[in-house]
């Protein structure tokens, strides 16, 4: 390194000790995976994207299958009644699957959402005064597998594959693969033990095999379950308070109380693919109407009209990448956007600020290199030899042709532990996407030259490993009951 670079490196490091707070004050908004991560999404929490995940489906006898898996309306509090958490039947959920490496969609499976009220009621009054009263709850009695009559309020869905454009593409039905339906039910929220005594029970009866339109098959899962991220929250939001060189086990994770929404597919690797090679781009986006306006009589069914154009509002791929990566600025635009033109968030890869506050707040030595080609690779076009596919913009990508790891063999480090079936191949429940960033931010994939510290455990100290999930469809544990000694 020359004189001058060191004289700058050194210059460059008193001003940010002098900003430390004010760096600590601007990384709160950057540690969580997206949950709550843009100013306009915690305005319409139901369209939240929180967490995507895609992974080659690691079940025994499931090769040739992939699981992918949207998480939204993130941070559930188990016991949120009594209206709990319906996703928005005014909105548009979406997965995308790029196969052709140019960054643009060629499969969508599309969502609808659809609440229905019974409006059960109650006789109420003495004999010769009785009223007829409507219920304020969304369930009145006990509910099991095959018995749902005490459910006041139930939430259907439909889903749609569009082959090209999603917005013009041709649009085909999925259908139960039982019984020829296009309407599925959702099971309600866990609402607790005494309303719903077997809920594994009664969301597996909710888990379907579903025909896609070349009369291939799949399954299919929508509903509550419990968020399987995991992260010391809490502690990095509090000025970051947290050791990032400490036991990886050392802390708690502060959502493992929480409940998300999950729309979770597996289907056929060939399917997938398409025939066009090996490696799947895919993220998964949420959109609203152009223009909404409150009524004012509005109904269960009516609260507010809607009209217009689908707008973008929510999107995730890799994780944590607007949170870690884009500037507070842009969280909302990144939102918008689709991985085509992420040209313009280019320089927050090239030159990201992250390691450069934790250099500031910790005293760690931040790579000296740029622009941060490594970071290109992870976040933009693919590791080579590993997920790159020609395609230039921020998607989780997977490369199909690398076997599934058994449950029992996963590093929770993914390909940074050795495990090429992981992050950021694709993206498992087990993964701790969390220190893999933390790690990747700060060199770990560069020569000790230009990160000296670059080889450092960075953790939240939040642990997570493949053991604490299923390894059987739907992967993701079942929600927390809301009232779990009932």
């Amino acid at each position: 390194m020359s004189e001058m670079s060191r004289r700058s490196r050194r210059s460059r490091r008193s001003s940010r000790a002098g900003a430390t707070g004010a760096a600590a004050f601007a990384l709160l908004a950057l540690v969580p995976s997206s949950h709550r991560e843009a100013p306009f999404v915690t305005e319409t929490p139901k369209v939240d994207a929180a967490d995507f995940y895609l992974f080659n489906s690691y079940e025994a006898g499931r090769d040739g299958y992939v699981t992918l898996i949207a998480n939204y309306l993130p941070l559930q509090a188990a016991y949120g009644g009594p209206n709990y958490f319906t996703l928005d039947p005014d909105a548009l959920y979406e997965i995308h699957v790029d196969n052709s490496g140019d960054a643009v969609e060629d499969l969508t499976f599309q969502f609808r959402f659809k609440n229905s009220l019974k409006d059960i009621a109650l006789q109420v009054g003495p004999p010769g005064q009785q009223k007829t009263i409507s219920v304020p709850l969304i369930n009145v009695a006990p509910i099991d597998a095959t018995n749902t009559a005490g459910l006041n309020v139930g939430e259907t869905y439909t889903v749609n594959v569009v082959e090209g454009a999603r917005r013009t593409g041709k649009s085909t039905a999925v259908v139960n693969a039982s019984n020829g339906a296009t309407t599925f039910e959702k099971p309600v929220d866990n609402i607790g033990t005494k309303s719903i005594p077997d809920y594994a029970g009664y969301a597996a009866a909710r888990t379907y095999d579903i025909q896609l339109p070349d009369g291939s098959l799949g399954r299919m899962f929508v509903g509550q379950r419990d968020d399987p991220f995991v992260v010391n929250l809490g502690e990095a939001f509090d000025l970051v308070n947290l050791n990032p060189l400490g036991p990886v086990d050392g802390a708690k994770d502060i959502i493992d109380d929480a409940n998300v929404t999950s729309l979770i597919l597996e289907l056929p690797t060939r399917y997938l693919t398409g025939g066009k090679g090996s490696i799947l781009g895919g993220w998964t986006t949420a959109s609203l109407k152009q223009e909404s306006k409150r009524k004012s009589n509005p109904t269960f069914a009516e609260p507010e009209g809607v009209k217009g154009s689908w707008m973008q509002v929510s999107r995730l791929g890799s994780p944590l990448v607007n949170e870690l990566v884009i500037g507070v600025k842009d969280k909302d635009k990144f939102n918008s956007s689709e991985p085509k033109a992420d040209g313009q968030f280019i320089d927050y890869v090239t030159h990201p600020v992250l390691p450069e506050l934790l250099e500031a707040l910790f005293g760690v030595r931040a790579p000296d290199l740029f622009p941060r080609a490594d970071l290109v690779q992870v976040f933009v076009t693919g590791v080579d030899g590993l997920t790159y596919n020609g395609a230039v913009g921020e998607m989780l990508r997977l490369n199909t042709a690398i076997p599934a790891t058994p449950k029992t063999l996963q590093s929770n480090l993914g390909v940074v532990g050795g495990d090429l079936a992981g992050f950021p191949n694709g993206r498992r429940l087990g993964d701790d996407v969390v220190d893999i960033a933390l790690r990747a931010v700060m060199g770990v994939l560069l020569d000790g030259t230009v990160a000296p510290d670059g080889q450092l455990p960075y953790t939240d100290g939040a642990y997570v490993d493949a053991t604490q999930f299923p390894d059987v469809f739907p992967y993701v544990n079942s929600p927390i009951p809301g009232s779990p000694n009932s």
